[in-house]
């Protein structure tokens, strides 16, 4: 079974930039499109990017659209997710998953630890 280990969160300014990673076990990694979630204090967990399997098609949610872009190294078992333009709005501990498709929210891996993004105003 796949599992995603995330990192790179922090806290930064608002305007600021960071970039988080997504690190996969196992050999069929490059089997599944995978997406980034997040989570705000209190609400429920949200879809924020997603790419596919050979990382040609990418989808993002309507917030990120033009701050955020997803990537993915399959040599490196890795998928990233570069932020910029960071907004208070994107605070939230964010999370990756193995998805069905990049427009589907079925998960088909556990969820993570997480990493915390926290952009101070």
């Amino acid at each position: 079974q796949v599992q995603l280990v995330e990192s790179g969160g922090g806290l930064v300014q608002a305007g600021g930039s960071l970039r988080l990673s997504c690190a996969a076990s196992g050999r069929t990694f490059s089997s599944f499109a995978t997406g980034w979630f997040r989570q705000a204090p209190g609400m429920e967990r949200t879809f924020v990017a997603a790419i596919g399997r050979i990382g040609g098609s990418t989808h993002y949610a309507d917030s990120v659209k033009g701050r955020f872009t997803i990537s993915r190294d399959n040599a490196k078992n890795t998928i990233y997710l570069q932020m910029n333009s960071l907004k208070p709005d994107d605070t939230a501990v964010y999370y990756c998953a193995a998805i069905t498709g990049i427009y589907s929210t079925t998960v088909l891996t556990p969820w993570g630890q997480g990493t915390q993004v926290t952009v101070s105003s």
